[in-house]
């Protein structure tokens, strides 16, 4: 069946001491194109995680953001206190030796606290478990993902399936004008010799041997059967389990273009021109949809 190339999905749980969320969208791209904003303690699982992706996912501009909130107090930022102590006795020494006059009103402690390695943070590390969890949590998210892929998908199958059909009715159409155009075209050529010739004096048999020619060059029931045969090829196609059939369809529908090109080139017929029209408006249509077909 067909799936759509843009999608959403959203997966929740608590790892460790955080509650973590991770959100999967994408829109249109002829490619496998990936971003990821994690936080720096699930970098390490970055790989994996596009691996993941690009299986399941496909193709398009796929972005993965992962967001957490903390279900606990945490102390990750810690001061050096002896270095404090060390930078300010250091400085009231400078100012004492100096003999500074206003060394009350100077904020050492402000100075101090910009002072290298004062300040340090401790770097969270993921453990076994929580790796775990985590890409247990992207595996939900893509889950949600595709299945919002499929729901958008049945709509768009709709409506490409009721241009599909379109097309194969209006090729139904063009019979009855098929016959009555060999006859149009047969009485020209009579009308037309008869125009340059006063007396006409035409041999029969090399008349129709010539009007056959020129009515075989105009022939479009080869073109007919193509036609319904790639429109045919398009449904079960896209009818398959496969996932992932867009460039495929779109390669199929070249073909039906090709076809209804060569009708319209060869219709010589105001209606038949007429219904080749409405197939060409048809075709567009499924043109603009295939875009957004995975």
């Amino acid at each position: 069946m067909i799936y759509s190339m843009t999608g959403f999905g959203k997966a929740e749980s608590n790892i460790g001491t955080k509650k973590v969320t991770v959100e999967i969208k994408s829109v249109n791209s002829k490619t496998f194109d990936c971003n990821l904003r994690t936080p720096s303690f699930f970098r390490e699982k970055e790989m994996e995680v596009r691996t993941l992706l690009s299986k399941e996912l496909v193709r398009g501009k796929i972005e993965m953001s992962v967001n957490y909130t903390s279900l606990e107090v945490e102390q990750k930022h810690f001061i050096n206190k002896e270095l404090v102590k060390r930078y300010y006795q250091d400085l009231m020494s400078i100012t004492d030796e100096s003999e500074l006059s206003n060394k009350d009103k100077i904020d050492f402690l402000s100075i101090v606290m910009k002072m290298p390695e004062v300040m340090h943070s401790e770097k969270e590390s993921l453990s076994k478990a929580n790796a775990e969890e985590y890409t247990k949590l992207v595996a939900e998210a893509v889950v949600q993902f595709n299945e919002f892929r499929r729901e958008e998908g049945i709509s768009l199958q709709n409506d490409i399936f009721s241009n599909i059909k379109t097309i194969t009715d209006l090729l139904s159409k063009v019979e009855p004008f098929e016959q009555e155009r060999i006859e149009t075209v047969k009485e020209r050529i009579q009308k037309n010799l008869a125009s340059l010739v006063e007396k006409p004096n035409i041999d029969e048999n090399r008349f129709h041997q010539e009007l056959i020619y020129y009515i075989e060059k105009l022939d479009i029931s080869e073109e007919k059967v193509r036609l319904k045969a790639h429109c045919e090829h398009f449904i079960k196609t896209a009818e398959g389990k496969e996932m992932g059939t867009g460039k495929k369809l779109g390669f199929i529908l070249q073909e039906i273009g090709r076809e209804i090109n060569t009708l319209g080139s060869k219709a010589n017929h105001a209606e038949m021109q007429k219904i080749v029209v409405l197939m060409k408006d048809a075709l567009e249509k499924i043109k603009e949809q295939i875009l957004n077909v995975l």
